[in-house]
């Protein structure tokens, strides 16, 4: 039978005020404790800037299945696809399954909202990728195609920034669900909208926000595991505090760079988290520290205006969602937007005091072989993510081997814990209170490193002169 409930895992009864329990972590490689990370100004935390790349759609298998030293696998378990289904999957009967090296922009998209995770997860089994419904109703499933992973050749420009700094291995989504719900994790730490209900998935319309059209729905899950589709509120949020109003209320600069939000258009402006909360949307941050085209995170670091917190959401073909330009041209820019973003920090004067944190939202219905340490009351825990962190101050291996792999129990709030532990600013929901901050993947008694350009395909001049697409990163 599938569900969460299995394996011997607990279900926490998270609400909006407080946890019942709190997920373990220890400390990467269990040699270093974790540092706490306080504000600047308190001289433990030369941390100034903390700048969020947020990707699109990929598991930590699907990235880093063969990356030395880490959690990764080139073999998954699939289970035993029913004889009903045999035409479509002629081998039913599975267990163990290679995984097959595929190119980074190879055009399968597959299910990944909450009834996704459940199939995926079947009671800790890990083995429900392949008769996950692909898309959703339409009687088809995905067979043995989420069993991939990307040839390291294809993404040269992570694994060169693995090698030298922080490469996250157990960081996992706050909530199991898609873009949505992980963009506003990456604001507010969860989206609970009272003590026993949460948003899960994304609304019924387009785009995503307070800009959606009259009549659009949300989904719920409640704290005891209910899922309640369209049962939800519009989506133009008055119901939880985000980042911005810590960082408002303490005169901290703050940024969202991302692409311009149509009504009525289903584009890329579908990933701006902030469209989703009244106060930032009907204010005048919105089209200033809300921009309307991600390009500005160049502009601002090359004339000294990078503020303290941002965060950078890309165009459709710089997302590492699985693209085809028209005409069938692949489409592979995600590593090389990702590389500038980091060349353009490191070769500037924002390098000794910032942060770099670079994650891909959710697992995009790709393969990943460790399941979740636990489930709480917003449809969390989720699957695992890649995460890597740049830093002058990212914690090393030794001297003569800079790369680092930490195998600290991470999730999507663990950011915004490291940021307000840097800022002494207060939690927002229950996730960010639970969590483990991203601290320890820092040695702040090191010297800071010298940054070396991290080679890429494409430059800055490419994505400042690239036209945008005007696509959704993703539909879900």
């Amino acid at each position: 039978m599938r569900g969460w409930n299995a394996g011997g895992l607990i279900l926490l009864l998270v609400t909006a005020g407080g946890i019942a329990a709190c997920a373990g972590g220890g400390s990467a490689n269990g040699s270093y404790a974790p540092i706490p990370a306080k504000r600047a100004s308190s001289g433990s935390s030369p941390i100034q800037h903390v700048i969020v790349v947020i990707q699109e759609n990929r598991s930590f298998d699907n990235l880093f299945a063969t990356f030395p030293g880490a959690d990764g696998t080139t073999t998954g378990e699939a289970e035993a696809v029913p004889p009903s289904e045999q035409s479509q999957c002629p081998i039913y009967q599975r267990e163990s399954v290679p995984l097959a090296e595929k190119n980074l922009a190879v055009g399968d998209d597959f299910g990944h909202r909450y009834g996704d995770v459940q199939i995926d997860y079947d009671n800790a089994n890990m083995d429900g990728f392949d008769v996950d419904p692909i898309p959703a109703g339409s009687g088809k499933i995905s067979c043995l195609h989420p069993y991939q992973y990307v040839n390291p050749a294809q993404i040269v420009p992570y694994w060169d920034i693995a090698e030298q700094y922080v490469l996250a291995d157990h960081m996992f989504q706050t909530q199991g669900s898609g873009s949505f719900t992980a963009h506003q994790d990456l604001i507010a730490g969860g989206t609970a909208i009272s003590s026993t209900e949460s948003i899960i998935d994304d609304p019924s319309g387009f785009p995503w926000g307070c800009d959606s059209p009259y009549g659009t729905t949300t989904s719920l899950i409640t704290v005891y595991g209910k899922y309640e589709p369209g049962e939800g509120p519009f989506p133009c949020f008055t119901q939880y505090e985000t980042l911005r109003d810590r960082l408002d209320a303490a005169n901290i600069p703050w940024k969202y760079y991302t692409e311009k939000v149509i009504p009525d258009k289903n584009t890329a402006g579908i990933w701006n988290a902030f469209d989703a909360i009244s106060a930032v949307r009907h204010s005048a941050e919105w089209g200033k520290k809300v921009t309307f085209n991600d390009k500005l995170i160049f502009t601002d670091i090359s004339k000294g205006h990078l503020p303290a917190v941002s965060w950078v959401t890309p165009d459709a073909y710089n997302s590492d969602h699985p693209q085809e330009i028209k005409g069938g041209k692949d489409v592979d820019y995600g590593p090389s937007w990702v590389a500038s973003i980091v060349n353009a920090i490191g070769q500037s004067k924002y390098w000794k005091s910032s942060a770099i944190v670079i994650l891909w939202d959710d697992w995009g219905g790709f393969y990943d072989h460790e399941s979740p340490a636990f489930f709480d009351g917003q449809g969390g825990l989720g699957f695992r993510v890649p995460m890597m962190i740049v830093s002058p101050y990212a914690r090393e291996t030794s001297s003569s081997q800079p790369g680092y792999i930490s195998h600290t129990q991470y999730e999507t709030a663990s950011i915004l814990k490291f940021i307000e532990q840097n800022w002494d600013l207060q939690p927002l929901q229950a996730p960010d209170t639970r969590a483990t901050s991203i601290g320890d993947a820092f040695n702040f008694s090191q010297t800071p490193r010298a940054f070396s350009v991290i080679p890429s395909d494409y430059s800055q001049a490419f994505f400042l002169q690239q036209k945008p697409s005007g696509l959704p990163p993703d539909t879900q």
